[in-house]
């Protein structure tokens, strides 16, 4: 590939036009000869600038008295010549640089030099502000190199420049000299159509790399392995860019085009870290410390955000097209809670893509703890964003030989996650509708706004009806005279006024469904699509859930779906397991919820086609549908709810599980 990585035809001529031309004025007399000190410190002038990121600096040849020199403080950076490289007549496709950058490799051919015979990239800089990275690359290897073990294993290293100050023809031509990792980027990497047998190959995986992310075993489904790599390559990359925080680094430029992965180490490079950013823009010892420490935290949670977006592409291959990642930046932008990105994702992604949506597959793993690190790393709120060690301790990046005691908001997050898994089977055994009433009560146990204020601010959005305890009724077992299709049943809730005290919300029950006209139902179920909505005003108070032992015996006639749950929920809370979770030593006799007082309600229907006897089809879609829906007013009290999950109880002690939706009107 020629210059940049944009063509793939060697242009010779203009390689070696570029070397002529750089090299020309360099055989002036005053030079050292390349054989013997060619890459001796030169003096540079730094002028540091007070912004976060930008340092300026500019060539002071023959003013030592005002210069610094950058080898005065290390000495692994190393001035060059042109001519002390050959250069090759290829560069690879993961080298691939800017529009501002000219990218050659070369072979160094200095015979005492340490890098002799060895492979670098010269990175050819054009612009001033390509300069300015390159500079400042140079200028934080001073930081990072004092832990030199740590700096080679996940930093792509710099060895040194070229500057051609005294050429009068290009007088600020600024070349980077840095280390040769292999020719892919991770991008690259996943863009291959066997990707994943070439980089387990590349990398030599054996039993000893996957002990060291806590698994013990080797080979399985195609699942397995692209979760083992991903903690492997998640791991490493979560310890280079901690490695930068911990030096009051950011990287600011955190993409899969621009890591990379060595053969040879099997690490992980991070960058030459052109656009690193200081956490203390005027130093640590700024008057305002405050103002440091939300600097530090923001760019922290930027850097968070970045390695959020890697791993989503990572198991999530669907987002390397374009289109498909701009639909998740805009779903994040309005304002969407990326706890939701996994009802997100099944609604975008092509059910019939080539991965067989085996990302989807991989994050559901484990209870969700997927799902739970990739909206950790992008949460809205730059102060919620999950830091490089507490990844570190995820359950999603250890694997089974790796006990890690989880928190208790990936305990929770666990208990939803199985009952969305459940209630996406469709057909409910008896044990299936028994775990997943556990599962509901469990979560009522461990609610964690139990207060009518933190409901007033999680309650508004729109959602998504997944599973209802009570009775279920379908088509198979009936023959009705007009047959229904239930769609999806949404619930939506606004508040009446942004004011503290007001409590008022608004419910809108909207059922989606198609009444069939067809006679062959079974197998061609077109007809004439509707829509049934409710409206209903409530009033959200405290309130109590109260457990009166004495109805214990009454508990199954209430529901088919919940027969003894709560003697049930009783033993299994007695378990060893779950004492450790549910912070009550017995099961208690009442737990705080949000009651619900409703108003008056409104009932409409809309249908796209006439049909006849619109009154029987009410009728059967008010059989289908938990009768709560229909009727808001049975909704008596919410005793759960988080950014993804809500739980509302009816007045006959059913309960209905919402998951938080944003698509449709």
């Amino acid at each position: 590939m020629a210059l940049c990585g944009v063509s793939s035809t060697p242009n010779l001529q203009l390689l070696q036009s570029a070397r002529n031309s750089s090299i020309g004025l360099k055989r002036n007399r005053s030079l050292c000869h390349p054989t013997s000190s060619s890459y001796r410190a030169k003096p540079v002038k730094l002028r540091c600038s007070s912004s976060s990121s930008n340092v300026e600096m500019e060539d002071d040849v023959g003013n030592g008295s005002s210069s610094v020199s950058v080898e005065d403080e290390s000495a692994h950076v190393m001035q060059f010549k042109w001519n002390d490289f050959k250069i090759l007549d290829r560069v690879s496709i993961g080298h691939g640089g800017r529009a501002d950058e000219l990218v050659f490799e070369a072979v160094v051919q200095i015979p005492d030099s340490p890098l002799f015979n060895q492979g670098v990239v010269l990175r050819k800089l054009n612009t001033t502000h390509a300069q300015r990275r390159g500079r400042r690359a140079i200028e934080v290897l001073k930081k990072l190199v004092r832990r030199r073990l740590l700096y080679h294993s996940y930093s792509m290293q710099v060895h040194g420049y070229i500057s051609n100050s005294l050429r009068s023809d290009d007088p600020y031509s600024f070349t980077l000299v840095h280390g040769c990792h292999g020719s892919f980027s991770i991008r690259h990497w996943l863009q291959q159509s066997d990707w994943l047998p070439t980089l387990e190959a590349t990398l030599a995986l054996d039993e000893e790399s996957f002990r060291r992310v806590g698994d013990d075993t080797t080979g399985g489904p195609a699942v397995s392995r692209q979760l083992r790599l991903i903690r492997i390559l998640m791991r490493d990359l979560l310890i280079g860019v901690n490695y930068l925080h911990s030096h009051g680094l950011a990287h600011t430029e955190l993409r899969l085009e621009n890591v990379h992965i060595s053969p040879v180490d099997r690490h992980i490079k991070v960058g030459i870290l052109g656009n690193a950013a200081d956490f203390y823009g005027d130093g640590p010892s700024s008057s305002n410390a405050y103002s440091t420490m939300d600097r530090r935290q923001m760019m922290i949670a930027f850097d968070m955000r970045c390695v959020g977006f890697m791993m989503a592409k990572m198991v999530l291959q669907e987002l390397m097209d374009p289109l498909i990642f701009a639909k998740l930046k805009s779903f994040l932008a309005k304002g969407n809670d990326p706890s939701s990105l996994r009802e997100f994702f099944v609604t975008t992604l092509n059910t019939n893509s080539e991965s067989g949506n085996t990302g989807v597959q991989i994050l559901d793993r484990n209870w969700g703890a997927g799902w739970h690190l990739l909206s950790s790393l992008i949460a809205t709120r730059p102060s919620k964003r999950i830091s490089c060690l507490d990844a570190l301790k995820h359950p999603f990046l250890c694997g089974p030989r790796w006990r890690v005691a989880p928190s208790m908001d990936i305990i929770r997050w666990g208990l939803g996650s199985t009952a969305v898994r459940i209630s996406e089977e469709y057909i409910y055994s008896m044990p299936q509708r028994q775990r997943l009433a556990h599962f509901i009560e469990l979560m009522e146990m461990l609610n964690p706004c139990p207060k009518p204020n933190c409901w007033l601010e999680l309650l508004p959005g729109r959602w998504r009806l997944l599973y209802s305890t009570g009775k279920h009724i379908g088509l198979t077992l009936r023959q009705p005279s007009t047959r229904a299709l239930i769609g999806n049943v949404h619930l939506t809730i606004s508040r009446a006024s942004e004011d503290s005290n007001n409590t008022s919300l608004s419910f809108t029950s909207d059922i989606g469904f198609t009444a069939i006209t067809s006679k062959e139902w079974p197998h061609d179920k077109t007809g004439a699509r509707g829509k049934l909505q409710t409206l209903s005003q409530f009033r959200l108070v405290a309130g109590k859930r109260l457990y009166l032992k004495e109805e214990k015996k009454n508990i199954g006639k209430f529901s088919m779906g919940e027969p003894n749950a709560e003697e049930g929920l009783v033993e299994k809370l007695g378990t060893k397991k779950w004492k450790k979770v549910v912070p009550f030593k017995e099961f208690p006799s009442s737990l705080p919820v949000a009651k619900l007082v409703s108003g008056e309600i409104e009932v409409t229907m809309n249908m796209a086609d006439r049909i006849e006897s619109p009154g029987n089809v009410i009728g059967e879609v008010r059989k289908q549908i938990p009768q709560e829906m229909f009727d808001l007013s049975k909704l008596v009290c919410g005793t759960y709810i988080d950014s993804r999950l809500l739980v509302l109880r009816c007045v006959n002690g059913s309960a209905l599980l919402f998951t938080r939706s944003s698509f449709g009107p």
